[in-house]
């Protein structure tokens, strides 16, 4: 938790619907996170609502960005740090979106790769709405 607490400071960021800053939750914390790890261990403890900002486009249009509590950052980042390492080895070599040690200029590396060793056709998958599809 400390490490995560850290990450979470470093990043800084807006505050989620409780309106508490990352330095006003580090007090929070302080009195609150007894209750809040026990909630967590039992199983009740819920997430907040994210705080949603509409961020404008270069091309006209807004992109929607939710953005969590302080707390429920923590507990992500937490969960985080734990889970991939585990996951992560399971995803294909060629991902290179949101992982450690991998980025855009390594993906179009590696593009420029596979140009040069012949291959003509791309397949681009764009899973921006894919999560807001209901089945």
């Amino acid at each position: 938790m400390v490490r995560a607490w850290k990450r979470v400071r470093a990043n800084k960021g807006s505050a989620g619907v409780d309106g508490r800053t990352v330095p006003d939750t580090g007090e929070y914390l302080k009195q609150a996170w007894p209750a809040i790890r026990a909630r967590l261990l039992d199983g009740s403890y819920r997430p907040e609502p994210v705080r949603r900002v509409g961020i404008p486009k270069p091309g006209g249009g807004t992109r929607e960005l939710g953005i969590p509590t302080v707390v429920d950052r923590l507990i992500q980042q937490a969960l985080l740090q734990v889970l991939q390492p585990l996951i992560d080895p399971t995803f294909s070599a060629h991902s290179h979106g949101f992982r450690p040690g991998r980025s855009a200029h390594g993906a179009v590396l590696e593009a420029q790769q596979h140009v040069q060793a012949g291959y003509r056709t791309v397949v681009d998958v764009d899973l921006e709405k894919f999560l807001d599809q209901s089945p």
